[in-house]
């Protein structure tokens, strides 16, 4: 029988590359087939001034949406993932793997601070390029969006708010992702170690660690999540308050005098099931692809 391709252990001139593209295909498959449970996370997140477009849970939006607007209503915005998922996936792995060989992550034993230094780095150049397509992936979810077209969206938003709508939420992303990626990749590589010992190519582990790791980093940072959602989608909302919202601290002002503590959890249910399946399958796509394209 020929010997196990021992992936961890692979020759690193191979490695940047090969990361890259395992990263963007992982990306592009974790974000696509989750999408509609992201839907109803953004629509559950937003301050509706519609009764129409108020949801008291995951089934509730479901329904309500696809037989009101029909099962495609849920996939508006995809587009916009897919094309900002690949290259952004793939600078993040890229930086992952860069700065955890640099920082001797290879090195042996549980290293949880290099990981989680890796991970944060990887999170603030990946967020920076993928912040304006999520800014227009939410814009196209929302009810009763105007838009159908990622360019046209872009073009509009540009032109209405300029450039600085497509990075308000920055900050507030990084203050949410980098705690998020910190705490996935922690909590995935501890458990896969826990798991696979040998650091064999095993899906089943990487499964059960992915899905783990996104669970509690989901759970953790929901209310980040909130205020992203907020400042994102402030250009799409009918009330004056909303769409004069600054910033993260703003958003947080806002949601709590106008809900509670509760108003921080807003998708927290939706948040997670999206994670805990698309981060299972991210990991298994990424060490997958990266034992194929090495083979």
């Amino acid at each position: 029988m020929a010997d196990e391709v021992d992936y961890e252990t692979l020759p690193s001139n191979a490695g940047l590359g090969v990361n890259m593209i395992a990263g963007a295909m992982a990306g592009i498959t974790e974000h696509a087939v989750m999408f509609p449970i992201d839907s109803i996370k953004t629509r559950m997140q937003v301050f509706a001034t519609s009764p129409a477009a108020v949801y008291t849970g995951i089934g509730n939006a479901f329904t309500r949406i696809s037989s009101t607007e029909g099962m495609r209503a849920l996939w508006r915005g995809v587009s916009s993932v897919i094309l900002g998922a690949g290259p952004a996936h793939a600078v993040h792995f890229g930086t992952y793997e860069f700065v955890k060989d640099f920082a001797g992550g290879r090195a042996g034993g549980n290293q949880p601070l290099t990981t989680a230094v890796a991970g944060a780095a990887a999170t603030i150049a990946s967020d920076a390029l993928m912040n304006p397509f999520d800014v227009i992936k939410q814009r196209m979810q929302v009810h009763q969006s105007e838009f159908r077209s990622v360019f046209t969206a872009m073009r509009v938003v540009y032109r209405t708010e300029g450039l600085a709508a497509f990075y308000v939420s920055y900050p507030t992303t990084l203050m949410m992702s980098v705690p998020f990626t910190a705490a996935q990749f922690t909590v995935y590589e501890q458990v896969k170690r826990l798991l696979n010992p040998r650091g064999e190519y095993s899906p089943s582990s990487h499964v059960i660690a992915g899905a783990l790791a996104g669970g509690v980093a989901a759970g953790v940072t929901t209310p980040l999540d909130v205020a992203k959602t907020l400042l994102q989608t402030r250009g799409t909302s009918q009330d004056s308050e909303l769409r004069r919202v600054r910033g993260m601290w703003d958003a947080f002002r806002i949601v709590w005098m106008r809900d509670g503590i509760k108003g921080f959890f807003r998708g927290m249910s939706p948040r997670m099931l999206m994670h805990m399946p698309s981060n299972a399958l991210c990991w298994l796509s990424y060490e997958f692809f990266k034992v194929a394209i090495r083979e």
